[in-house]
């Protein structure tokens, strides 16, 4: 059981198709809403049912200011991120991303259920400050700027009949989203400003400065019956108003407004669906009315941005049913990424689309660098398993002529594995694959045209996630396997040394034991503190606390949370550094030990959250579920 880990060197990457990437023609407006209004109404109709609109493959396993009171802490300089604290582990310098902690070196803001709790962190014991109950919905994340702390929801949910279903099967699908701004310039006392409530789905947002782009998904938010005969619900999208179409958003008890024009809506040239992917911009420092919007007209699943763009990804739009495996999956599948200017603060242009071979793993496998697009994709989809016949690419683009234009590709890595693990770190990348017995290619991309493999090193086990330690050392985290079952058989920490790219070595493997780490699939949940050579990640109800350096890898010691008022221990979520204390948070509190030693500092308990009820989109009529049409998402029934 080995990983293939190849390290690539500069290049542009955009979407292509399966077998070349190509250039991507450039969306095209709308030029007037009846315009608009006619092309939903042509595409719709065909997949108009007795229950709603047919639906669009899902992803499997992917759920489609004032300062306060005068204080000791005041009268001192602000704490820099990065020297006094720790913040977010994110992709991209500069570009802050959406987590359930976030803190200012003095105070921490975590959210918990439905509360988010302000703990003072400027001295050694963490005190709680104030506690926040905030009634949106599930799967909360914090944004902060200043004094203005957004929290970003998920809200109500779509629940679908299914025709011809003995017994209510439940596959819920977030309707739209719970944007709630919250004033914390006196933290001891946080009070809600307002809130935005958005059609759609939350997919990502990222934050600039003050300025937050909010990207949310939705399915063509017409109404219609959902038990009905087609003939009829043909009727009631022919005779459909514009409004109906256009997703809305509503501040606080004002009527809902339009999120978009129609003339600011884009399609591609093929049809992708009948999704309307939205990108808001916000001025955080001035409150929740949008500055600006966009729109193209399909989905997004995968987010990434760099200080001055935005992209947005998502996968190929076919009707039902999907392919019940790779050997029957449509030829060419590809994905499609939309780029957007967001250098301007006031502003989200739209710059060109492009399309890669195959499927994107996440984030990671987009990073720009010097205005090339890197984007790494596998041509069989990661709910299919690897495919004797698949492969990955490395694929970089440039924006040119309205479109994300193909600079240049390397394919033929991983054959029949797919990916695991990406990281491009200027003009390198690392790129993991795995199946059985892979190696780890080192790929040299300073010439994006003409990409060469430079070496290859096996390794057994797998990393899902790889952070730099330095110029020469990357660490990955992810799973032993087996080689007598081909399973995971516990977490693992490996310690590469890429000094010489044709000859990468293993330094050391270090075992957590069985089990799993939520760091090798959330990268927020990931601590690297270069000051003292302090790696920290969750290992279910422990915080382990490594020491890395070149010599290889030493445990400093575990921390659980011994003090949380509970039946059972919690389980570690995020770990942050603040001056000389490490802070471990759980659903329960946040805990501080000491930097050097681990030593036990103080405790800060959480009250107990109340659980917040998961509202069905509307009443239930004869055993039905009425609301708006889905246009993804599977069904109830009951």
């Amino acid at each position: 059981m080995r990983l293939r880990l190849g390290v690539l060197i500069a290049a542009a990457v955009f979407v292509a198709p399966a077998t070349a990437a190509r250039s991507a023609h450039r969306l095209v407006a709308f030029p007037s809403c009846p315009s608009f209004l006619s092309y939903a109404k042509a595409h719709a109709t065909p997949y108009v049912t007795a229950y709603g609109f047919g639906s669009a493959p899902v992803v499997h396993g992917l759920v489609p200011g004032v300062a306060a009171a005068a204080s000791a802490a005041d009268a001192q300089p602000a704490p820099v991120q990065g020297v006094d604290y720790s913040g977010t582990n994110v992709q991209e310098q500069g570009v802050d991303e959406p987590d359930i902690v976030k803190t200012d070196g003095n105070t921490m803001y975590v959210v918990s259920g439905n509360q988010v709790n302000a703990v003072d962190v400027s001295g050694p014991a963490p005190k709680l400050l104030d506690t926040l109950t905030i009634q949106n919905g599930a799967n909360d994340e914090l944004l902060l700027s200043g004094t203005h702390l957004l929290v970003i929801s998920q809200g109500g949910y779509w629940a679908e009949p299914l025709p011809a279903m003995p017994a209510m099967i439940v596959r819920p699908q977030p309707s739209d989203s719970v944007l709630t701004e919250v004033d914390v310039s006196d933290p001891s006392h946080m009070s809600i400003l307002n809130t935005m409530t958005l059609d759609g789905q939350y997919v990502d947002a990222r934050m600039v400065g003050s300025t937050v782009r909010i990207v949310s998904s939705s399915a063509m938010p017409i109404e219609i019956p959902w038990a009905s005969t087609v003939a009829a619900n043909k009727v009631r999208v022919a005779s459909s108003r514009v409004s109906a179409w256009l997703p809305t958003y509503k501040i606080g008890r004002h009527a809902a407004r339009v999120a978009v024009n129609c003339r600011d809506v884009l399609r591609p040239v093929d049809f992708s669906g009948l999704g309307l992917l939205t990108v808001l911009t916000l001025d955080l420092s001035q409150g929740l009315t949008p500055v600006d919007s966009t729109a193209v007209m399909t989905d997004g699943r995968i987010v990434y941005a760099s200080p001055t763009t935005l992209y947005v990804a998502t996968e190929g739009w076919y009707a039902r049913p999907l392919p019940a495996s790779p050997e029957t999956a449509p030829s060419g599948a590809s994905t499609l990424i939309s780029a957007f200017d967001i250098s301007d603060p006031t502003k989200t242009t739209y710059l060109g689309s492009g399309t890669v071979p195959g499927y994107l793993l996440n984030q990671w496998s987009m990073s720009e660098f010097q205005g090339v697009l890197r984007v790494v994709s596998t041509d069989t989809p990661a709910w299919w398993g690897s495919g004797a016949d698949s492969q990955s690419y490395l694929t970089t683009l440039r924006p040119s002529g309205g479109a994300l234009t193909q600079v240049g590709q390397v394919g033929g890595l991983g054959q029949g594995d797919r990916v695991y693990a990406v990281r491009m770190i200027g003009d390198t990348g690392y790129v993991v694959t795995f199946r059985q017995v892979d190696p780890l290619y080192t790929i040299d991309l300073h010439d994006p045209a003409n990409p060469a493999v430079l070496g290859q090193l096996d390794l057994p086990g797998y990393s899902s996630y790889l952070h730099p330690i330095s110029d020469t050392l990357l660490l990955g985290i992810g799973q032993n396997v087996d080689p007598s079952t081909n399973e995971p058989s516990g977490t693992q920490i490996t310690l590469f040394d890429v000094s010489d790219l044709k000859n990468p070595k293993r330094v050391q493997t270090y075992s957590l034991g069985q089990g799993w780490s939520s760091a090798e699939s959330d990268h927020h949940a990931f601590l690297y503190w270069p000051a003292a050579n302090l790696v920290v990640v969750p290992f279910g109800q422990q915080a382990v606390a490594l020491k890395v350096s070149a010599s290889g890898i030493s445990e400093l010691g575990r921390i659980v949370q011994t003090q949380a008022n509970s039946s059972s221990l919690p389980e570690i979520e995020r770990s942050a550094v603040v001056r000389n204390a490490l802070l471990t948070v759980s659903s329960a509190g946040v805990a501080s030990n000491a930097l050097s030693d681990l030593a036990s500092l103080g405790w800060a308990q959480f009250p107990v959250a109340t659980p917040t009820p998961v509202p069905l989109p509307g009443p239930i009529v004869g055993g039905v579920v009425t609301g708006k049409a889905v246009g993804t998402g599977i069904a109830v029934s009951r």
